[in-house]
């Protein structure tokens, strides 16, 4: 999906009904919130290529092939249990659930499913310790962000975010069967990059929020705290990123490549900031430098981690 699909619909645009042939595969497919699997399965492979030791290739594919359906499952169980809210949000109403085309009780036992296949083919294609990862990345997905903190408290991102930073981890665990400081570090830098990266996409998808009663930091504390916010987690984010560098995990490449990616990263973070204030510092109806930011941050992450695995590949 491209990038202004994305932004429309963020801003409530609902996405058109699709009865063309193959469509229930596509709903099936859906489930599984296929724009979230690549960046789950790119940071998942990162993990796996970066960690020491060797896993046979076949194995290697394996372990990400179930990473890929264990997120997907999560997503799938998800959907399930935000049915309700996706029914009276604009860009989550033509979803196979609220709209009609999935029974409920065929999805979650579709995730379920696909959860403890993924588990079991982990444990049994590595080690007992990934796929107890594994299982930890799904329940926090699924029990810990969906049904407790997303409709509870404007911290669900940031608590919640743990959830999409499981995949390196996994990955690294696959390959030594350990956890060690290193891939906590990777884990962290996705946690980090999780609030300002979805804070700038929900500066404009505000109202369907507030229209679902999901208490997202915009509907709860205004956007003026929402982007300082934004600020303050790429600060955070700043000195994490070159981190694995002083540790000695890599070389000077990838840790100036940080470096300056996240300066990059704070640049727009302070432009959000900046837009949408007047004189007095009142926050004005503008989210041009909030769409920057969320389109930046994607690529700040793929380029990130595209650079820890070539510094590896290459000056290790």
């Amino acid at each position: 999906m491209s990038d202004m699909a994305i932004i429309d619909q963020a801003r409530g645009a609902p996405a058109p009904l699709d009865l063309s042939p193959g469509s229930e595969v596509r709903d099936w497919f859906t489930l599984l919130k296929p724009r979230v699997l690549s960046l789950v399965v790119y940071s998942g492979v990162a993990g796996l290529l970066v960690a020491p030791g060797h896993l046979h290739p076949v194995l290697a594919v394996t372990a990400i092939l179930c990473i890929a359906l264990a997120a997907g499952a999560a997503g799938a169980i998800n959907m399930w249990y935000d049915r309700d809210i996706d029914a009276v949000m604009r860009r989550t109403a033509n979803r196979p659930i609220p709209a009609g085309r999935i029974e409920p009780g065929s999805a979650l036992a579709y995730g379920v499913a696909l959860s403890l296949f993924s588990v079991v083919v982990m444990g049994l294609a590595t080690n007992w310790l990934a796929a107890g990862v594994l299982t930890g990345s799904i329940l926090f997905y699924t029990v810990i962000y969906t049904a407790w903190l997303k409709r509870r408290t404007p911290q669900n991102i940031v608590i919640g975010g743990a959830a999409g930073a499981f995949p390196p981890l996994i990955g690294w665990v696959a390959v030594t069967g350990s956890i060690t400081l290193e891939p906590l570090i990777l884990f962290a830098i996705i946690f980090f990059w999780t609030p300002p990266h979805f804070w700038s996409l929900s500066l404009w998808a505000h109202a369907d929020y507030a229209r679902a009663g999901v208490p997202m930091l915009p509907v709860v504390a205004g956007p003026r705290e929402t982007r300082r916010q934004i600020v303050l987690y790429t600060v955070l984010l700043l000195p994490l990123a070159p981190l694995p560098w002083f540790l000695g995990m890599t070389s000077a490449v990838y840790g100036v490549t940080a470096l300056a990616l996240g300066l990059w990263f704070l640049k727009h973070a302070v432009a959000v900031l900046r837009d949408a204030q007047d004189e007095k510092g009142a926050t004005l109806n503008n989210d041009a430098a909030a769409r920057a930011c969320f389109k930046y941050s994607i690529s700040y992450l793929f380029v990130l981690f595209g650079v820890l695995v070539l510094d590896h590949l290459v000056f290790s």
